[in-house]
């Protein structure tokens, strides 16, 4: 017989947690000032009270007042929620110091029997303690905390039945590991300040006896009405049946270039220079997808949506009547206040909630900016595409390499996580810069080995011939040996 679950009503944690924490347990919840603790436990006993169980609040460190501005902040009310506010009554004014007996002796007994006795008149299901760092100044010394914090643990569970938040804001010096012990689960909060861009905070369940959970560390955020988690992205746990089949590009000679198109469930990377057509080419894409009725995802990284909207609509892809019925989303990214927890949640919303065909992230240079730890970046993305390729998403990303002419190079080497390349390049030409595409990997398939030129105009994207007269297009200094090519009088 499974234990009994208790929702925690924050957004992904009790999915994190396997169905909430398992019930009439006591709980520590640690992390250092301003990462969330309060609001996670307010959430947690407004979820009770919602359920008509008693619940209550024990402030060892917060006045009512205080507690009342934070639910009013995240547009609550605290109806049914008891406080106790017991910082009250520790006296720590200079002229009450006590000359015969040691503080801890009487001011921590005076505060455990406050505890006791509002548990025992209130009876509550759900209990919060804020906070522990008041037990150890009051104990004086480690040994009598821990016998005051095992003593409490046994008075709540033979008081009946309640699962106990104890909140800690880790002031202590050092891991307090023996109070870890002693608890039943271990909820960490982090809170992390990069050199730029928004403070990022994520949290890592430590343990949970006797039950499984998701571990490993999960990206959150407080927002307005509270903590929202986004749980690691674990590909293997996630994945649907569809129909394997090509998709056409809406380009006749880019199709034959790829080998007949480009296949349902795969990810395709556009890698070249600034400026030689990658975002064009995925809008391309994207926008024959469109036209077919299939939802079409873009994350932007780089450019505004009036820009990357601009920049279609002078190639003749029209892309607004697809944004006004809802077939095309654009997300604008700033990847210096988006983790890459929240970013994995936009994505899966698009595809499990809207239920987008094709995901257009443009690019992963940006991406890779919005890493905390670039040595991540592939394990990340690996997750990401296993994850688009089991539901039988098209993705299209953009990568961008450095330099323009000659021997270009990419921030971050993730073609073996492809299963397309597509590589675009410039060369020159009859004393003209052009510009040079060609197929350079395809798992779904064979395809194409020839480099074909192609050209942007306000008339769309158009994919010529194989250049055959040509030979080293690829160093972009390229050897003619053919007749006259067309178009020597210079366009582009």
């Amino acid at each position: 017989m499974s234990q009994a679950r208790v929702a925690t009503a924050v957004e992904g944690l009790d999915g994190i947690l396997g169905g909430g924490l398992p019930a009439d347990r006591l709980y520590l919840v640690e992390g250092l000032p301003g990462s969330g603790k309060t609001t996670l436990a307010l959430q947690f006993l407004r979820e009770g009270a919602r359920l008509g169980e008693p619940v209550l609040y024990v402030a060892l460190s917060e006045t009512n007042e205080e507690l009342t501005e934070v639910a009013r902040s995240h547009g609550w009310k605290l109806d049914g929620v008891v406080v106790h506010e017991l910082s009250s009554d520790i006296n720590l004014q200079p002229d009450a110091q006590y000359t015969v007996f040691h503080p801890s002796e009487v001011e921590l007994g005076a505060t455990m029997k406050g505890v006791t006795e509002v548990v025992e008149r209130v009876r509550p299901r759900r209990i919060v303690i804020d906070s522990l760092s008041e037990l150890r100044l009051l104990a004086g010394d480690p040994l009598r905390y821990r016998r005051q914090i095992l003593a409490l643990k046994q008075f709540l569970g033979a008081a009946g039945r309640a699962t106990v938040l104890l909140l800690d804001d880790k002031t202590a010096v050092g891991s307090d590991l023996q109070l870890q012990s002693l608890a039943h689960g271990v909820i960490a909060l982090e809170q992390l300040t990069p050199e730029y861009g928004g403070a990022r905070r994520r949290l890592r369940i430590t343990k949970i006896r006797g039950v499984r959970f998701q571990d490993g560390y999960h990206d959150y955020e407080i927002l307005h009405g509270g903590l929202r988690v986004y749980p690691r992205l674990v590909a293997a746990e996630h994945g649907r049946r569809f129909e394997p089949q090509s998709m056409t590009t809406g380009l006749a000679a880019l199709d034959t270039l790829l080998g007949g198109g480009i296949a349902r469930g795969t990810t395709t990377l556009l890698m070249g220079p600034a400026g030689s057509g990658k975002s064009l080419m995925a809008a391309q894409v994207a926008s024959a997808a469109a036209a077919r009725g299939e939802g079409i995802a873009f994350f932007l990284f780089d450019e505004g949506i009036g820009t990357f909207l601009a920049g279609t609509a002078g190639i003749g892809l029209d892309m607004r009547p697809f944004i006004e019925t809802g077939r095309v989303i654009v997300k604008q990214i700033d990847p210096a206040e988006l983790s890459p927890g929240q970013f994995v949640h936009l994505v899966r919303h698009a595809v499990e909630k809207v239920g987008v065909g094709v995901v257009v992230i443009d690019s992963l240079n940006g991406y890779l900016n919005a890493m905390p730890e670039e040595r991540l970046l592939t394990t990340h993305l690996h997750e990401l595409f296993a994850y688009l390729g089991q539901h039988g998403i098209l993705t299209l990303t953009v990568m961008a390499q450095h330099g323009l002419i000659g021997n270009t190079q990419v921030p971050l080497d993730i073609t073996y996580l492809a299963d397309t390349v597509v590589l675009l390049r410039y060369f020159e030409a009859h004393g003209a810069v052009r510009k040079a595409i060609s197929v350079m990997k395809r798992r779904a398939g064979s395809h194409e080995s020839t480099i074909r030129e192609f050209r942007i105009s306000a008339s769309g994207i158009d994919v010529g011939e194989p250049l055959r007269e040509f030979r080293g297009i690829l160093t972009g200094v390229p050897v003619y040996e053919g007749p006259a090519m067309a178009g020597d009088d210079g366009a582009t």
